[in-house]
């Protein structure tokens, strides 16, 4: 480990001292959750240490915890509306096909990946995605739905599937 990585640990350390009670409290009442709002008041500082940053002062620094807390907020909050959509799928499943918890825990991952990689698409670029998987739509179906060229959808399908690409080699990758 280099001085600069002992340093920079060193300071997240002090951040962790300065800031953790508001942050865990902040969190705490945006979820009204003692337990989530520590685990995702912890995920701030992992953060921090996983993609460092450098601070101008303590209140830049205070700035920018604050931002990744309402960061980790949301994806908890889109977390939980995947999963949620998961249960119910699920609860609509007779008891004998239901999956085993490890299935279910893979499929859990594997959907939340998908939401996300969707979140980080443009609007119109996910939207036409969806019509085209979830509803069957065709290209010219799609644009008349959207009003967008046939050709313009083809580059949206064409950027949602190398995402597609990306994710199914992040996920193969995983596996390794």
């Amino acid at each position: 480990m280099s001085t600069l990585d002992t340093t920079y640990r060193q300071q997240v350390a002090l951040y962790y001292a300065e800031h953790h009670g508001w942050i865990r409290a902040w969190l705490y009442r945006k979820l009204g959750n003692a337990c989530d709002s520590a685990d995702l008041a912890h995920e701030v500082f992992l953060r921090l240490l996983l993609r460092p940053h450098r601070f101008d002062s303590d209140s830049h620094a205070q700035a920018y915890l604050r931002s990744m807390s309402r960061n980790v907020c949301v994806d908890f909050w889109r977390r939980r509306q995947v999963e949620q959509a998961w249960l119910e799928v699920l609860a609509g499943r007779p008891e004998a096909v239901a999956p085993s918890e490890e299935h279910r825990a893979l499929v859990l991952e594997a959907l939340q990946q998908v939401h996300a990689m969707l979140a980080r698409l443009p609007e119109k670029v996910a939207e036409a995605f969806l019509l085209a998987q979830l509803e069957g739509l065709g290209y010219k179906a799609i644009g008349e739905r959207l009003g967008v060229s046939e050709r313009t959808v083809t580059k949206y399908m064409a950027q949602a599937m190398y995402q597609c690409l990306l994710l199914e080699a992040e996920l193969d990758e995983a596996l390794v």
